[in-house]
């Protein structure tokens, strides 16, 4: 089981975070200071799994807009990092508790299950290659596309997580993930075009 940049594991690292007295809130770079080197998987993680159960509208394009930029960087290898706007977004220690809480027990039972295996496929230049589906993932993610999130965000989730514990089952499953994603996203899609086609050819008639 791998761990973050000071030798917690992921979910360990949350959790003290979410109990540290010490501070009122928790911002985005806080977490980014926290997690050390490996921040882009783990931050990969954070912002995509809360769209894999449904949320209310716009959240998915907030919490996608850091996936894109993390993504990005990935693809591209480069260290992580993200502007201030993003940095700067912080919540209560109290809520920042509470998203823990809940996540941190799935969280655990991932990391239980995952371990160093098929390594090659989390390392260069194949986690750059991970690291561009991700991307392609995070787009698709912040676009208004009905019931278009949860697939992307599981997929991006699982991907995340095979890099962070470097398991290349957990990304030939993420990588499977994607693929349906892209059969879903692309039927949603095709699904409105022929329906505005047929709004449009209605009006025309008339």
């Amino acid at each position: 089981m791998s761990c973050t940049g000071d030798g917690l594991t992921l979910s360990k690292l949350l959790q003290e975070l979410a109990n540290d007295t010490t501070r009122d809130r928790v911002a985005v770079g806080d977490l980014l200071q926290a997690l050390g080197d490996r921040a882009i998987g783990a931050l990969l993680f954070i912002f995509a799994f809360p769209n894999i159960f449904p949320v209310p509208p716009g959240t998915s394009a907030i919490l996608g807009a850091p996936l894109v930029f993390l993504a990005a960087q990935l693809t591209f290898g480069m260290r992580p990092w993200l502007p201030g706007l993003i940095s700067r977004r912080s919540m209560t220690r109290t809520d920042f508790h509470g998203v823990v809480k809940r996540v941190a027990p799935w969280l655990e039972r991932a990391e239980k299950l995952l371990r160093p295996r098929v390594s090659v496929l989390t390392l260069p230049p194949l986690e750059y290659a991970v690291g561009l589906i991700c991307l392609l993932l995070a787009t698709v993610l912040v676009l208004p596309i009905p019931f278009g999130n949860m697939l992307p965000a599981l997929s991006i989730s699982l991907l995340a997580l095979g890099l962070l514990e470097r398991d290349g089952y957990a990304v030939v499953t993420g990588l499977i993930a994607a693929v349906l994603s892209a059969v879903l996203v692309s039927g949603v899609i095709w699904g409105i075009v022929k329906g505005i086609i047929y709004m449009l050819s209605d009006v025309w008639v008339f």
